[in-house]
């Protein structure tokens, strides 16, 4: 049976192949090569040379090896895939003795605390959830409720924002760019993957998704990561119509676990006004939801 070692060198090697088939050669600086490229991307010797170190060190590096860089060299290597702020930190979460530095989860249901409930009410007139670990879905408002769904009645156990987004085909009709969305997900649980990687529950959920959407597999091995921290959607609502949201992300300090997302509008917008409906529309004075675990 694989052990936790083995699994972490293999993600490893598999990010590191993936993350140089997304560079593009003309971007990187070095001169021009008139030699076939048979694979997308870079090949190994040249993100060793964009990096400073030698292609043997980095092809052992590729192979998921048991060597540890140091930071410096990290972020060369971060520099020469071109990998974003969430993909250097996926890298080094990869890369970190086994066992050292990782957070362990709490073997406890995740819960949210009282004030963190009462924040959401008291955003009333704006849609407002909050996610924890997995994309379990912790709380929703009213307006959170009446613009996406009410994950308590989905039926599904725990509620998780992945399985709804994946496995619903409402929230495939309420979102006009469904495809970014979803990607943004499993993307979310990639970069998860790598900082908390003894999550039992995770892996179960992966696989599950796995086996229900195409998508959600094909999309999960192709091994991006992203931090959804704001954004937009687009929405084509079954009450009010196409609208625009916009959302900030905000992570309640000594809470890592806990994400909470708050919906606006621009004002004087027509998106405004269609929350405003919906507002008017959704039943009066309901209290944010905790689903039953």
């Amino acid at each position: 049976m694989e052990d936790m070692a083995e699994k972490k060198n293999r993600e490893l090697a598999d990010f590191l192949r993936r993350a140089r088939s997304q560079c593009e050669p003309s971007r990187s600086g070095l001169p021009v090569d008139t030699r076939i490229r048979r694979v997308p991307g870079l090949r190994r010797e040249e993100v060793a040379l964009l990096a400073g170190v030698s292609s043997d060190y980095y092809a052992r590096l590729e192979q998921g090896r048991r060597i540890t860089p140091t930071p410096a060299v990290l972020d060369a290597i971060g520099r020469a895939l071109e990998l974003d702020a969430a993909g250097r930190a996926h890298l080094k979460d990869l890369i970190g003795p086994a066992g050292v530095g990782k957070r362990a989860l709490p073997h406890t249901v995740q819960r949210l605390r009282p004030g963190l409930h009462q924040l959401l009410d008291a955003l009333d007139g704006e849609p407002a959830l909050a996610l924890g670990r997995r994309t379990d879905v912790l709380a929703t408002n009213r307006m959170a409720r009446a613009l996406f769904t009410d994950f308590d009645a989905l039926g599904t156990g725990r509620p998780n924002y992945a399985r709804w987004m994946f496995c619903d085909e409402a929230a495939r009709a309420l979102f006009v760019d469904w495809e970014i969305q979803a990607r943004a997900v499993v993307e979310s649980l990639r970069l998860e993957s790598g900082a908390v990687p003894h999550d039992e529950e995770r892996a179960a959920l992966v696989d599950d998704l796995r086996g229900q959407s195409p998508e959600f597999s094909r999309w999960w091995d192709e091994h991006r990561v992203y931090q959804r921290t704001y954004g937009a959607k687009r929405l084509r609502h079954p009450v009010v119509g196409d609208l625009t949201v916009d959302y900030e992300t905000l992570t309640p300090p000594g809470d890592p676990d806990t994400t909470v997302y708050v919906y606006t509008a621009e004002p004087g917008s027509p998106a405004e006004r269609a929350l405003g409906l919906l507002a008017s529309w959704s039943l009066p004075g309901a209290a944010s939801q905790t689903p039953t675990v």
